[in-house]
């Protein structure tokens, strides 16, 4: 049997003609908007300054845009401050089973192709061709080895994500099955990520550094770089290093086969988040403010917040009181807290002043925790709450509105990307953005880009 990356560059050549539906192109030009969004709004934040402080003086030239300001750079640079603007505020879409952040992976570094020279032509339609190549490949590969990936520190997001963001820039830019594979096995050679890094700006680094680096994959091994043909597979291959081993034949063999079942963009589908904040938090979110809503709960007359998740739902989040709003992202503590007092989790609720109140303070040892044992999946949260009169009210959510099972409508979405225009201080008229993104498939994704900052 040939190996892991011939087998994986072998679909790509198949899936350029897949046909694909409008409402699945649709899925990919919904997450190339939120993730642009999620940029715009966290264009503020110290880390995305920084990365392009960095980046201006690293990479060059170029004429792929940062988002946030307009500038232009080379395309590993823009991808990478691009990845970490769009992951910095935590409100980037998810993938459940991969445990990590989809689109962010590999949307900056495709945007950036798009906008090279050369590849200014890239239509919206070559565009979501790439993007559901890199989507299916995570997916099966989630499914494979995700869980134990994470299990052991992996932030799969970057780790796991590289492979996919590599595979959809080799689609963009049409490479052959030769050039793919050793794409693959260069993005082999840049897997990381780390855990460790949760609530620090090293976590939104992370998924900048995996765009880069599928940039730098994809262009390398278009101009002849090559890497060994088992980087995947091998004996000291990824899935020995970052997995557990697992066998990965099936997986491969059902990239994109119509007869083992739908596409994953249909059957896994895509998380959007309501909440700018650790996806582990979003289903509690959802049932206590559904309580605060339905029983008029109060700072004063709630006196205990239990949350139960299903095993593994703690996983990625931080235990000790939140000192930062980055912290605090992370913390189900603070965010229940916040949402009982405020009634709403918004951008503003992450401001490190927000974190800080008295108030807040107070409430955060009347929030505890607790998993449940059993299967890590499928999710789901139970919230308890006890009343100063004696009542207790429970509410256990499975799907969290947002996920790909109760996903938001485009009008949501849209609101979505007006609040984080507004928050990062963006002056685009984000209905009038959503419709160019929206009507992609008539024209060039560098024209949509372009028009993000006004010019075409």
């Amino acid at each position: 049997m040939s190996a892991a990356s011939q087998q994986i560059a072998a679909f790509a050549a198949r899936f350029t003609s897949t046909p694909l539906t409008d409402a699945q192109r649709h899925q990919a030009y919904r997450a190339l908007l939120d993730t642009i969004a999620c940029a715009i709004a966290g264009r503020g934040d110290d880390a995305s300054r920084l990365a392009a402080d960095y980046m201006r003086g690293s990479t060059g030239p170029g004429n792929a845009m940062v988002w946030a300001t307009g500038e232009t750079m080379h395309p590993e640079g823009a991808a990478f401050v691009n990845g970490v603007a769009a992951h910095v505020l935590d409100y980037d879409d998810v993938m459940t089973p991969m445990r990590g952040h989809i689109s962010v992976a590999m949307v900056p570094a495709l945007c950036a192709l798009a906008q090279m020279h050369g590849a200014r032509g890239t239509t919206g339609k070559r565009f979501s061709t790439a993007y559901l190549s890199g989507f299916e490949l995570m997916a099966k590969f989630a499914r494979l080895m995700a869980l134990p990936h994470y299990s052991r520190g992996w932030h799969s997001t970057s780790a796991l994500g590289v492979l996919g963001a590599t595979l959809a820039c080799s689609v963009l830019l049409d490479l052959s099955e030769t050039q793919t594979a050793n794409a693959l096995g260069l993005a082999v050679a840049q897997a990381a990520g780390t855990r460790q890094n949760f609530g620090a700006m090293a976590k939104s680094f992370q998924a900048g550094q995996c765009n880069a680096a599928a940039v730098r994959a994809a262009l390398m091994a278009q101009a002849g770089f090559t890497a060994s043909a088992d980087a995947i597979d091998g004996r000291f291959g990824y899935l020995a290093l970052y997995a557990s081993g697992e066998d990965a034949s099936s997986a491969l063999a059902a990239l994109g086969q119509s007869d083992n079942g739908p596409l994953e963009i249909d059957a896994m589908g895509i998380d959007i988040k309501k909440y700018p904040c650790c996806y582990a938090i979003h289903r509690a979110l959802d049932g206590l403010l559904a309580l605060r809503k339905a029983h008029a709960l109060t700072p004063e007359n709630v006196t205990k917040i239990e949350i139960t998740n299903s095993a593994g739902g703690l996983d990625a989040l931080l235990p000790q009181p939140p000192m930062t709003g980055l912290q605090a992202k992370f913390n189900m503590a603070y965010c229940m807290a916040a949402a009982l007092l405020d009634g709403a989790i918004r951008l503003a609720s992450f401001d490190d002043v927000q974190v800080m109140r008295p108030e807040i303070r107070a409430w955060l040892p009347k929030v505890s925790l607790k998993e449940a044992p059993g299967a890590i999946l499928p999710r789901w949260s139970h919230v308890r709450v006890e009343l100063a009169d004696g009542r207790v009210l429970e509410q256990r959510v499975n799907t969290a509105r947002g996920d790909a099972g109760d996903p938001l409508s485009d009008a949501e979405l849209i609101e979505k990307v007006a609040d984080c225009f507004a928050f990062g201080n963006h002056d685009a008229d984000a209905g009038a953005f959503a419709q160019r993104v929206f009507g992609l498939p008539e024209q060039r994704v560098n024209d949509a880009i372009l028009a993000l900052h006004g010019s075409k």
